[in-house]
């Protein structure tokens, strides 16, 4: 859905990545963003020759009205340096097509990942707060540990936003101990800011990446597998993917695997356990999921890494038709706070496109998720592997 994004001297229009999905009812920017926004221009808090840091800025509400249009002359007044810190590949792509098609420039943008080293000499700091508890904690800690370094020792301003719901007094604790004192205003389209002080003096050491061992039965050993911090299962293996690993299937030499939204790996790497004769493509959207999937390979079995690929991307985009024989996929349904079916829908689409002819997808599912109904209108087929009480294993059949 294009959403029209209204504020002060800015007239843009949003839209939610990736652009071919099938919900298209979903805006692309939130009361949080607006209120954040408004906030910051009537108090005044950045000028031209600001140094700002934006984090996880969903698709580009917030990074945009930093950007002055393509056609302004070098003689007009530079906007801000901007940095924007985000771990998810779609994120990035889409605050860089909503920058294009609003015919901004984006030569004061910068955009990083979550495993990138900050700027110094931060002026302001507007930060989203994400989703993950674990994530939230390696940024504050990331962003203490920056401003402890600032060569300045100048104090920069930090505001977090998001809807008035998901801010907890537990979440507000957790920048009472990173940061320092916490205060929030009133809630505005239920939407609340938080504003801290750099004044805590205690440091903390970031607990990530977690290291937890994974039993191997095909080997007889326990694999040490690394989960850095906004990536599921971060201090054992989850239910569902113990019980996708105990219904996989066995793999042909030589086979051409895809561990489709891959997290940590630990799919591909019990496959390439089994046969170490596969080639296995790790895809995920997230930057942390496909570091750890990439260390947990060469940590785990190091003469097999060059037998891997490691691919940040939005599903299967852009990969070859027709090209692998089996891909394996715990589909996610949501995307940041959204509950969605779309991307099961295109993970399952593009499978379907880029498994050879008598190629398998098989997946894993909570039961009341119903992806039996979508695996038959796009296959024309599927089938049962195995169920419990919480979830279901199927495949599908390229005919």
């Amino acid at each position: 859905m294009l959403s029209p994004f209204f504020l002060h001297d800015k007239q843009l229009t949003l839209v939610r990545f990736p652009l071919a999905q099938v919900n298209r009812s979903l805006q692309a920017w939130d009361a949080a963003d607006e209120y954040l926004l408004n906030y910051i221009n009537t108090e005044q808090l950045f000028s031209e020759k600001s140094r700002i840091v934006i984090f996880n800025d969903a698709f580009g509400a917030l990074t945009t009205h930093f950007c002055l249009p393509k056609t302004t002359s070098i003689t007009q007044p530079n906007n801000p340096d901007v940095y924007c810190v985000n771990d998810s590949y779609i994120s990035s792509q889409g605050i860089a097509c909503n920058i294009e098609q609003n015919s901004l420039s984006n030569n004061n943008i910068t955009q990083l990942n979550c495993l990138d080293t900050l700027p110094q000499d931060i002026e302001v700091i507007l930060f989203k707060i994400p989703k993950s508890k674990s994530l939230l904690i390696e940024q504050l800690i990331m962003i203490k540990d920056c401003v402890d370094q600032n060569v300045t020792g100048q104090k920069p301003i930090f505001i977090a936003a998001d809807r008035a719901k998901d801010i907890h007094s537990s979440t507000l604790k957790l920048f009472e101990k990173y940061l320092g004192t916490t205060t929030t205003s009133l809630a505005v389209k239920k939407a609340r800011l938080v504003f801290c002080q750099f004044d805590q003096k205690q440091k903390h050491k970031s607990p990530f990446p977690t290291i937890w061992p994974l039993p191997n039965k095909a080997l007889n050993c326990d694999f040490t597998i690394s989960n850095h911090a906004n990536v599921y299962s971060r201090e054992k293996l989850d239910i569902g993917a113990r019980y996708f690993i105990e219904n996989l299937p066995c793999v042909a030499e030589n086979s051409e695997v895809i561990d489709l939204g891959c997290g940590n790996g630990v799919i591909g790497l019990s496959i390439l356990a089994q046969q170490p004769s596969a080639k296995i493509q790790f895809f995920d959207e997230s930057h942390m999921a496909i570091t750890s999937a990439r260390e947990n390979i060469s940590n785990n079995l190091p003469n097999l890494i060059t037998h891997c690929q490691f691919q940040l991307n939005d599903c299967l985009s852009n990969v070859e038709s027709n090209s692998v024989d089996l891909i394996l996929c715990n589909p996610p349904f949501h995307q940041q706070a959204a509950t969605t079916d779309h991307i099961a829908w295109q993970m399952f689409k593009d499978s379907h496109r880029v498994l050879k002819k008598g190629g398998e997808l098989r997946i894993i599912g909570n039961r009341q998720l119903a992806y039996h109904i979508k695996l038959k209108r796009i296959f024309g087929n599927e089938k049962l592997i195995a169920s419990n009480d919480k979830f279901v294993t199927q495949s599908a059949i390229k005919r």
